[in-house]
């Protein structure tokens, strides 16, 4: 038996579960359950063991991340259930790559404890401490055409919102097109990459970088980001994380595959909007401008309004939106 199976229903009982009870839903004897409750606590969890009550699992938020830890909080149809743990990687998004070209199927999510060689939008370098943070990449295969999967990036960060929202109910948004913030600061880091061609595409890997448990960040980047430790002055459990995003990536791509564009999800991204209705500045290589952010239109878009009542419509690519006064 799969001791992740253990795992998962005594977090669902919450309270005691009998060895008998998990005999005879599993279909094993007293000495293969004993077994997987030993090769849980070997792997870092408390479970208390009473006679006439049966074992109990004692949560802790600093649970150490494992390939076990996250299955036993996956909650979805398809996205996440095929999972790739590594201890240590070079990029989770060159691994879903490899395996993309092997053939896994969609849905696969690969998570790292640690990166060697994180990478960010327009190849900056993104710090990848073991035991801290968040570290995954999630492999798709959607139908739609490749210009109409850029905005699949928005709804990654509209699903990492929303669990990130249940920790810190507030100061929550969405800087366009993808930073997730809290109380100004960037919480979370996505980057998309596709392989496709003219008429389809092959696949499509969105990478996922959340500051978790961090107590403290770089002196380079601690002006204009933060952490969940920071903001909750508690430990987050990061599998239970992990899970609650792909939770709620699988209710938000199945609205955006209804028409392949954001229609469907317009109004609750534009609510977390933290540009909306302020002055941006827009980074663009043919030359930069100033005006309004008005929320994003179906394709992703940032709508900015210039002083003369023109509106611009802003594609992420190369093209950066900062706040006129800093950061946001």
């Amino acid at each position: 038996m799969k001791k992740d199976e253990i795992l998962k229903r005594l977090r669902q009982a919450g309270g005691y579960v009998s060895g008998q009870e998990l005999c005879k839903q599993y279909g094993v004897s007293r000495t293969a359950v004993w077994k997987a409750i030993k090769q849980l606590e070997k792997d870092g969890y408390t479970i208390e063991a009473i006679t006439n009550k049966g074992y109990r699992l004692i949560e802790r938020d600093e649970e150490t991340l494992s390939q076990v830890s996250i299955d036993s909080y996956m909650d979805t149809q398809w996205v996440g259930k095929n999972l790739v743990f590594r201890k240590e990687t070079g990029s989770t998004n060159m691994d879903a790559k490899v395996i993309a070209e092997e053939g896994a199927p969609a849905g696969t999510l690969v998570v790292a404890d640690m990166q060697t060689a994180g990478r960010g939008r327009r190849g900056r370098g993104w710090v990848s401490a073991a035991g801290l943070d968040i570290y995954m990449s999630l492999l798709l295969r959607p139908t739609c055409m490749p210009q109409q999967a850029s905005s699949l990036t928005l709804v990654m960060a509209l699903a990492v919102l929303e669990a990130v929202e249940e920790l810190v109910p507030s100061g929550v948004g969405i800087k366009w097109p993808n930073d997730i913030v809290v109380n100004g600061k960037k919480l979370c880091g996505i980057l998309t990459e596709m392989s496709a061609e003219l008429d389809g595409i092959h696949y499509v890997v969105t990478g996922v970088g959340i500051n978790t448990n961090r107590t403290e960040l770089d002196e380079e980047i601690r002006a204009h980001a933060t952490s969940l430790m920071i903001e909750t002055m508690h430990p987050v459990n990061r599998a239970k994380l992990i899970a609650r995003v792909m939770r709620y990536y699988e209710k938000d791509y199945a609205l955006f595959a209804h028409s392949w564009d954001l229609t469907e999800l317009l109004e609750r991204y534009n609510a977390f909007l933290v540009n909306m209705d302020k002055e941006v500045r827009v980074l663009d290589p043919k030359g930069e401008y100033e005006g309004i952010a008005r929320g994003i239109n179906e394709k992703g878009e940032l709508i900015v309004e210039r002083e003369s009542g023109e509106r611009e419509l802003v594609y992420a690519g190369e093209v950066s939106v900062r706040g006129i006064y800093g950061y946001i």
